[in-house]
């Protein structure tokens, strides 16, 4: 009798893209979007301006 727990939903982090659960995600809303963090450090470097060298750095 196993009881499954229902799938938590997942969002990825808008600096190094790692899939979280929506519950522990870091959610700092503005007045028109919403992002989300997996930690600190992540959201410390979205702090300093350097959500615009994420993803494809290096790439253009």
């Amino acid at each position: 009798m196993d009881k499954q727990l229902p799938e938590e939903e997942l969002v990825a982090c808008d600096i190094c893209r790692k899939e979280v659960p929506i519950s522990a995600a870091k959610t700092p809303e503005a007045v028109d979007y919403v992002v989300h963090f997996c930690g600190l450090e992540c959201y410390s470097t979205w702090q300093k301006g350097g959500a615009e060298t994420s993803g494809e750095s290096g790439k253009k």
